[in-house]
């Protein structure tokens, strides 16, 4: 019933709610829709992922194998800290020892596997033991494990396998295999159930009698993997796999990354099988795993490549992506001070194995490549539309070698579409001309990267708006606004309407790096951590799951009215960092590019007390500050809270959104964005201060 005041009145008068019911507040802000007008088709493709080896986003992430250096493979080369033992051990039991070489001979299992382990024991219960990636090995009670070894001995024996703890004394898992004494590789296989849970176990590979067993290809491989729900069975660990199908990828970029274009140009057996600085090469990533020829990895560790290109192309048809590999046209990015590709010969015989790369994919079974593809199991083509030259290439090699692929691309596959790059800035000299380069090559997309900060986000969400519509396209293959918190979430959400808004123009988007395993970090911030056991999406991970979940057909005109937005204090930090180089810093400043203010200053004459240094060696030295390890990825030193100023508000109380059929000049470079930061500085943010004539120097290094 309704009272004489208007009020409304719910249930019995002896149990009654009393509701008062207000006028509504006039709306502070509105939103118009034009349903009527003129709409902007989007991308059916908008949202996928770019997956590379960084953060140990394979060997000891996505890839499931559980021992580490499985092939003794690991040298100074890959890491000044790496060694064939690297993650092995010998084992002493029972009163019988074992001495452990790692051995580069005429004995080893095939050309491109060059070492192997031999294990000379005093008696049997002696062997080697590994401990895998993180705390140790992971096994879970009730699950089978799948171990595999090839093994060569004179002497025939039953070698004990255990998954134990770390003392030795507690077995989770065991098993046995019988070794003829044909001194011959052979590979042999069990399966081994775990009785009990641990994430810090060891594999312990035990003999059976006293002598020389020669051992390599050490494999524990769990039988719970992620299934596809095309190709079934894979060698992806489930967890992480599970997370990236939640994503709901349209495409997915692979290798790199650094990891695509920096490198030497030789194929490991042109190099007498002795250069471990190659440049990713697709051919040397298929077939038996045994026969890969394991690599460097850019980021300072070592590539098996158990995930090769075949395991790509199955990971993107389970997935539902479209594949989108990136290949080096002989120009080294990244920094890299490498001798870039120029040699004739050689570049036509990278030319050929990108059109071969093509036919692999693609291609009938009667082909070369598409045999090849047929006999590792998969005879129908992979659907390869997409193929991205080069990756963040600062060189004018870039463009001496680009037209060589191209063409050679567009004369045998007319149908694929190539996408160039625009280097490792979001604006500046080489933007311009690298953008002016690929309208004149008339290539299909413009890879653009950018990692900043949230502020730039928030002031750039119509960085698109006035590209030309009739140039190239898009793909904005890696961007992040350099952290994991709610507050560069919110922002790079805000930045996407912008994608969504443009995606007439913005064909593709992919976050970056996509994986981190907790303990081995190279680059932060990351969409999916993990460790051993465990994995969890970040709240960046969230947001593309929430946009990737629910885009649009169509964007529809809108037009945006309300009070400008109130000024805000930015308060932020500085930091300075190297990479992988040594450099000294003096006369740091911070300067508000508007007023000239300077916000932040500090010439080390008093030291650097007010400084914290989060990686690297640092110390005042003659009144400037130093910077000396020479092997330290984002060696870091910050000072929080260093100076505070009166923002600015980033929107017009009005804000219509552009008419969809706009499109700017053919000729007009296209804009870094709508507004820049002022000062350099963000909300909450930290602004990079460098000086350096090393390698790299700076916050970003992509």
């Amino acid at each position: 019933m309704r009272e004489a005041d208007g009020a409304l009145v719910l249930g019995p008068r002896d149990a009654a709610t009393k509701l008062t019911v207000a006028p509504a507040a006039v709306a502070d802000h509105e939103i118009t829709v034009d349903l009527a007008g003129e709409r902007t088709e989007m991308s059916d493709e908008l949202y996928g992922i770019f997956y590379e080896d960084i953060n140990y986003a394979a060997d000891g992430g996505l890839y499931a194998e559980l021992v580490r250096n499985r092939s003794f493979e690991f040298t100074t080369q890959d890491n000044a800290s790496f060694t064939g033992m690297t993650a092995w051990s010998a084992a002493n039991r029972g009163g019988a020892t074992a001495t452990t070489q790692v051995v580069n001979d005429a004995g080893r299992l095939n050309a491109t596997n060059r070492s192997y382990l031999r294990v000379t024991t005093t008696g049997a219960g002696a062997g080697v033991r590994n401990a895998g990636y993180n705390t140790g090995l992971f096994v879970e009670e009730g699950e089978s494990y799948d171990f595999s070894v090839w093994a060569r001995s004179t002497t025939a024996q039953t070698l004990t396998v255990r998954v134990e703890d770390a003392a030795g004394t507690t077995a989770y898992a065991t098993g046995e295999v019988a070794v003829d004494g044909s001194d011959t590789w052979k590979q042999y296989e069990v399966t081994l159930d775990a009785s009990a849970t641990t994430n810090a176990g060891r594999l312990a590979v035990l003999a059976g009698a006293a002598g020389t067993l020669n051992l390599d290809m050490v494999s524990l491989f769990p039988q719970d993997t992620w299934v596809g729900p095309v190709n079934g069975t894979s060698v992806l660990r489930k967890d992480l796999a599970e997370k990236i199908e939640a994503l709901d990828p349209q495409f997915l970029r692979f290798p790199g990354g650094c990891v695509t274009n920096v490198g030497t140009f030789r194929t490991y057996e042109e190099s007498g099988y002795t250069d471990r600085r190659r440049t990713y090469q697709w051919k040397e990533t298929i077939g038996p795993v045994e026969e890969r020829a394991t690599n460097w990895n850019f980021w300072g560790y070592n590539q098996s490549y158990g995930i090769g290109y075949l395991e790509y192309f199955l990971f993107a048809e389970d997935l539902g992506a479209t594949p989108l590999p990136v290949v080096s046209v002989g120009a080294n990015g990244c920094g890299s001070t490498i001798p870039e590709m120029t040699d004739p010969v050689q570049i036509q015989r990278w030319v050929q194995d990108t059109v071969d790369l093509v036919e692999f994919a693609n291609g009938d079974v009667t082909t070369e490549w598409g045999a090849v593809r047929a006999g590792l199991g998969h005879p129908e083509p992979f659907g390869l539309k997409y193929i991205g030259l080069g990756n963040e290439e600062n060189t004018t090699t870039f463009e001496a070698n680009f037209p060589a692929f191209r063409d050679a691309i567009e004369d045998r596959f007319p149908e694929i579409e190539i996408i160039s790059n625009s280097g490792p800035d979001d604006t500046g000299t080489r933007f311009d001309e690298l953008w002016e380069f690929n309208r004149a090559q008339g290539v299909d997309m413009v890879d653009e990267h950018y990692y900043n900060d949230p502020q730039w986000f928030l002031e750039n969400d119509e960085r698109y708006d006035s590209y030309d519509r009739e140039g190239p396209h898009v793909f904005l293959g890696e961007y992040a606004s350099r952290g994991n918190t709610f507050a560069n979430a919110l922002a790079e959400a805000a930045f996407m309407t912008g994608l969504e808004r443009n995606s007439d123009v913005v064909e593709l988007a992919s976050y970056a790096p996509l994986l981190a395993n907790e303990d081995y970090v190279q680059w932060s911030p990351d969409a999916i951590w993990f460790d051993n056991d465990e994995s969890w999406g970040s709240v960046n991970y969230y947001v593309q799951q929430m946009f990737s979940a629910n885009v649009g057909d169509q964007v529809v005109p809108s037009t945006h009215t309300g009070p400008a937005p109130a000024d805000a204090v930015l308060d932020g930090g500085v930091f300075l960092s190297t990479w992988n180089t040594a450099a000294q810093y003096d006369n740091v400043r911070v300067t508000d590019n508007a007023t000239g203010e300077v916000l932040f200053s500090d010439d080390f004459s008093a030291g650097a007390q007010q400084w914290e240094p989060q990686a690297g060696t640092w110390a005042a030295q003659d009144g400037a500050y130093v910077q000396s390890a020479t092997n330290v990825t984002d060696a870091r030193s910050i000072v929080s809270g260093a100076y505070a100023k009166a923002g600015r508000a980033t929107r017009s109380s009005s804000t219509p959104a552009r008419p969809p059929g706009r499109r700017a000049s053919s000729s007009a470079s296209p804009p870094a964005g709508r507004t820049t930061t002022t000062g350099g500085t963000s909300a909450g943010g930290t602004t990079p201060v460098r000086r350096s004539s090393g390698r790299r120097a700076a916050a970003r290094a992509r």
